[in-house]
């Protein structure tokens, strides 16, 4: 089964009629939406990027059988190269915050990764999106400065809050994960503008219809 993990930009989108239910897991609660894909808004509620229980959320897509998930997601953009209002699917990441694990009491290290063959076809269902780069996780929620972000431009493309965690505990459930990454600033300090949250939301709002259609590729395609 498909699973999709959405942020900021579905909160404003035109969601596929699926049915809402709390799972109880071993890290605690998650709710859902579910249907011909299990739907999960990280956001709901007003949950802010470094509260997130990944952790819940990842074990409750796993125990209704989801086997592939599709993480989309605002990213900030490292490189004048890649511009506001372009899509891209990273194929590697980096973290400069620690990230959670369900292995709290046992000794397993798993090779993280992000999977090449569903990322491939995620491009092939969006080919408007730019397949490849490099995503850098920061904990949020305040945005990066000005000197953080060139540091992090030295080694990633795209700069978030999210992808990081979600790919590593997929990796360890032993689920396949890409990422779509919808590109909506400039990081602080590379573009004319003042970055705040609220430009954030603003750009959000915009692409909300593109999101909506992107949605629909991704379930016809892959689902």
């Amino acid at each position: 089964m498909l699973g999709i993990i959405g942020g900021t930009s579905l909160l404003y989108s035109d969601l596929p009629p699926l049915g809402r239910k709390v799972l109880s897991t071993p890290f605690g609660r998650a709710e859902v939406l579910e249907g011909e894909i299990v739907l999960l808004l990280r956001h709901q509620g007003g949950i802010p990027p470094h509260r997130i229980n990944h952790c819940a959320n990842l074990a409750a897509l796993a125990m209704l059988g989801v086997g592939r998930i599709i993480s989309i997601g605002s990213a900030g953009s490292l490189k004048g190269e890649i511009t506001p209002g372009s899509m891209v699917i990273p194929t590697d990441y980096v973290s400069s915050v620690e990230i959670p694990s369900i292995h709290d009491h046992s000794i397993v290290h798993v090779r993280p990764e992000i999977s090449h063959g569903l990322a491939t076809r995620l491009a092939l269902a969006v080919p408007e999106a730019t397949l490849g780069g490099t995503y850098v996780q920061t904990r949020g929620p305040r945005i990066e400065t000005v000197a953080e972000v060139k540091a992090l431009a030295l080694i990633a493309d795209l700069v978030g809050m999210t992808v990081a965690s979600e790919a590593t505990l997929a990796r360890e459930l032993g689920m396949e994960f890409a990422a779509l990454c919808t590109v909506d600033n400039y990081a602080n300090g590379l573009g004319k503008e003042v970055l705040t949250y609220e430009h954030i939301l603003e750009t959000s709002k915009e692409h909300a219809c593109r999101t909506s259609r992107v949605m629909e590729q991704i379930i016809r395609e892959l689902g």
